[in-house]
């Protein structure tokens, strides 16, 4: 039996004190009906304002209506003038408005068995190849160890041969499997055909043959002469959004079109041979693959699509010197080429990352979270009171988060910034195991996921973030038209989603 405390009042407290609301309510039901009452509250202001319009109308007669009409009859006038004005708003009103861009479908390419490459066979080829010293080999281990991905990570054929054989004519190969293995799949999904295509634009930062990837798809797929087509090279792993970016302002002005945008990257000619450390990161993240997107401004393709694109949100820190050189293609004191990953990175992308969601937080935020968020920032700057920036809850916003795949630290960081759940976090963490880092196109992997898992439902809010060199933190918002139904998907997870999500340790020995 417990023994008594002597302090333990032998009285109730008195009825007369207020309760513990902390005990009492649940404070989340507190908070949901706070920011229904500030992001509603025009509405509910409005409410009886139309309720004694309603009222008053409904009191006026046939003979009140009638006298209206008379005293119309004999200010013609006035009527044409009325007529025309609104006649004219309308018809601004509908050429100014933006044409709705939606997402017919995406496909995400997945690489034949051959192709896989298990952490270990990644240390084994590196160490056959003779390219890499003892400590330097060591240094790959560690960060595989600690990289997040698994043992079903695809590389191209001309890096896992012994030895490498690096080569225009390899890259090529690796191009052409990725974009047309993609894009095969996606005209399979919409029914659309080649001719159909508008506007293409693909995005590879660090290949770009002569002729352009562009022009290899238009020739494999004899797409139309009068095809508006793009070619963005040198961006980095946000390219993929900005790629969306420039085909929603081209549906603008292009009616009736379909844009066919790719992402992705490609390895082979950009595997670093050498001993400096800053470039062999990449060796140890960067993975096989890439995605074909079909978008649409065709208002009978509503009913099809998948999602609908609300927002574009680009953040460009180039001109800050830092920024820009974080992430650099250059050659180490022995001539080999490779990407030098900066250790300012993570800071630098911290800073585009509040940058961007600065100027995306007012299109999405609920109004309650906003001035939250001013309040706290007033109170700070203008009363000097000691208190702690408030960080808008973006979860009120999103139900799903595509953030780019780049690497464990990026992923943790992020995270914790924004404070999101470990299920908010899986789609990117299970991509990054499953795919490793594959640039631009990681973000399609992970909303595949998503899909797979049967988590989207109509209406449901989808935030796509990514950071590349320049530096860059690029973000697209999409709704979805409808519920994704997994059963009747096609995509580069279907035949092993029952696999996921898996544990990813912090450290995972080789």
């Amino acid at each position: 039996m417990a023994e008594v405390k002597s302090d333990t009042p032998l009285l109730p407290p008195s009825s007369r004190n207020l309760p513990d609301l902390r005990k009492s309510v649940k404070l989340k039901y507190v908070k949901l009906g706070y920011h229904y009452l500030i992001t509603h509250g025009m509405y509910l202001f409005l409410s009886p304002i139309v309720v004694l319009i309603s009222a008053q109308l409904s009191t006026f007669s046939l003979k009140d209506l009638h006298d209206i009409w008379e005293h119309l009859q004999y200010n013609l006038i006035s009527v044409i003038l009325c007529s025309t004005f609104m006649v004219f708003l309308s018809t601004l009103y509908f050429v100014t408005r933006p044409r709705p861009v939606y997402l017919v479908n995406f496909s995400c390419y997945k690489s034949e068995e051959a192709r896989k490459c298990t952490k270990k066979v990644f240390m084994d080829q590196s160490r056959m190849t003779g390219y890499f010293t003892e400590k330097n080999l060591e240094f790959q281990q560690k960060i595989l160890e600690r990289s997040g991905l698994g043992d079903n990570t695809y590389l191209p054929e001309a890096v896992l041969n012994i030895p490498p054989n690096p080569s225009m004519k390899e890259a090529r190969k690796e191009a052409e499997i990725v974009m047309y293995g993609a894009i095969d799949e996606l005209f399979a999904k919409t029914s659309v055909k080649p001719k159909d295509i508008g506007i293409l634009i693909v995005n590879c930062s660090l290949f770009n043959p002569t002729p352009s990837l562009s022009a290899m798809i238009i020739n494999h797929y004899k797409l139309r002469g009068n095809i508006k087509s793009y070619n963005l090279g040198g961006m980095g792993c946000s390219a993929g959004l900005i790629s969306i970016d420039l085909a929603k302002d081209l549906l603008q002005v292009h009616p009736n079109s379909y844009a066919l945008v790719i992402s992705m990257e490609n390895i082979t000619l950009n595997w670093y041979e050498g001993n400096d450390r800053s470039k062999l990161v990449s060796n140890c993240l960067f993975r096989m693959g890439g995605a074909a997107i079909l978008l649409s401004n065709k208002s009978s393709d509503k009913r099809r699509s998948k999602y609908r694109l609300v927002h574009t949100v680009r953040t460009n820190k180039a001109a800050d010197d830092k920024c820009f050189s974080c992430v650099t293609q250059e050659e180490d004191d022995d001539g080999k080429i490779g990407v030098t990953l900066s250790k300012d990175l993570m800071a630098v992308a911290g800073d585009a990352l509040k940058t961007n969601i600065t100027t995306l937080g007012p299109l999405v935020l609920p109004t309650s979270e906003q001035l939250l968020f001013f309040g706290t920032l007033v109170g700070k700057k203008l009363f000097k009171m000691k208190i702690k920036p408030y960080i808008p809850d973006f979860k009120l916003a999103f139900e799903h988060f595509c953030i780019h795949a780049g690497g464990r630290a990026v992923l943790d960081e992020i995270e914790k910034n924004l404070q999101l759940s470990p299920w908010h976090m899986e789609p990117s963490r299970m991509t990054l195991y499953r795919f490793g880092n594959t640039s631009s196109s990681s973000l399609w992997y992970e909303l595949a996921y998503s899909e797979a898992k049967g988590r989207v439902r109509k209406g449901d809010r989808t935030w796509q973030i990514a950071f590349g060199s320049g530096f860059k933190c690029n973000s697209a918002v999409w709704k979805a038209l409808r519920t994704i139904n997994p059963a009747k998907e096609k995509s580069a997870w279907m035949d092993e989603i029952h696999k996921f999500p898996v544990d990813v340790p912090r450290v995972s020995a080789i």
